[in-house]
């Protein structure tokens, strides 16, 4: 007998009954950038809607976002002032511990979740110690680990290395069961590609590189089985969720990780992939908030168990 497929189509409460993949709003995480001094908001002119906020300001965003269903964020921290020695990215008083407390403080439910990397810490924009023009490995990770432990003793539930050096999981992982905080979980940026949709973010993080570019750490585009190497090694080296960053060029990886891992994971929905939607909805060319809707159901449906996205907030809301 023939198939008629457009039944299972013909009415919203039948599509919804065979809907196979589900957004809700436990999937998603926001971003917040944060700076130093008090009553200052600052936005970020490439990426609309989205802002940098002094402590005192960050907490009353934290709070519309918990009202508005939002049960996890991930801080960016932005320092007064950088060095070749990312001094500030572990300095225990630094910007992002600072958030950290207040936000436990004001919206303890909050899974407050950290960026370690020193790429907004640094005078040259790099995401590690410079020796001779390249970024060394191994001189690098006794600073993510310090910049993680003080995030961990601030409160942070999650630290999460962006920074793609090599060994940083094991390393970090040891620094906090050494210091008492084997509670504290790891998510790490374990598949992080080389990505030309990082421009936005660079500017709100103040991050762009003074010299050269990432690619001697961060991954090849091209490179796909490369993926689920690292990603099985930084789970082997005790990582609790695994992340794909960017998303929607790579929803490929997504797939493949999702088949050959057992942990959570989570895609990144970069900062260029949101200013391209805004753009588009801003100038009227797309309608916005179905392509948002669209573009994060199809993470889900590649296999990401949670999103990033500067769009969680207003999903949320229309949710």
């Amino acid at each position: 007998m023939t198939q008629r497929s457009r039944r299972l189509r013909k009415s919203a409460a039948i599509r919804d009954l065979v809907r196979e993949t589900h957004l809700t709003t436990n999937d998603l995480i926001q971003p917040f950038f944060v700076i130093e001094g008090s009553k200052r908001e600052q936005a970020i002119e490439a990426m609309p809607g989205i802002s940098r906020y002094s402590v005192d300001l960050l907490t009353k965003a934290v709070e519309k976002y918990a009202k508005a269903g939002g049960k996890a964020c991930l801080l960016f921290g932005l320092p007064k002032k950088k060095d070749s020695a990312a001094s500030g990215a572990h300095a225990k008083d630094g910007i992002v511990p600072k958030a950290i407390k207040a936000i436990k403080k004001t919206v303890p439910e909050m899974v407050v979740i950290t960026d370690v990397c020193l790429c907004a810490y640094t005078d040259h924009g790099h995401c590690g110690i410079i020796q001779d023009k390249y970024v060394d490995n191994d001189q690098t990770l006794p600073l993510l680990s310090k910049m993680a432990l003080s995030h961990a003793e601030a409160g942070a539930d999650f630290v999460a290395p962006s920074d793609m050096m090599d060994f940083r999981v094991t390393r970090i992982r040891h620094d906090l069961d050494k210091n008492h905080l084997i509670n504290t979980g790891i998510i790490s940026y374990a598949v992080k590609y080389a990505s030309s949709y990082y421009g936005p973010f660079r500017e709100a993080a103040d991050s762009t590189p003074s010299f050269g570019d990432r690619k001697s750490y961060q991954m090849d585009p091209a490179n796909a089985r490369e993926a689920l190497k690292e990603a099985r090694q930084d789970v082997e080296e005790g990582a609790d969720m695994i992340m794909v960053k960017p998303a929607l060029a790579y929803l490929d990886i997504v797939a493949t990780l999702r088949q050959e891992l057992t942990v959570p994971l989570l895609a990144y929905n970069v900062s260029g992939e949101y200013s391209m939607i805004k753009a588009g909805g801003l100038k009227k060319w797309i309608n916005e908030r179905d392509v948002v809707l669209e573009s994060l159901l199809s993470m889900k449906r590649a296999g990401a168990d949670i999103i990033i996205s500067y769009f969680a907030q207003e999903v949320l809301e229309w949710l």
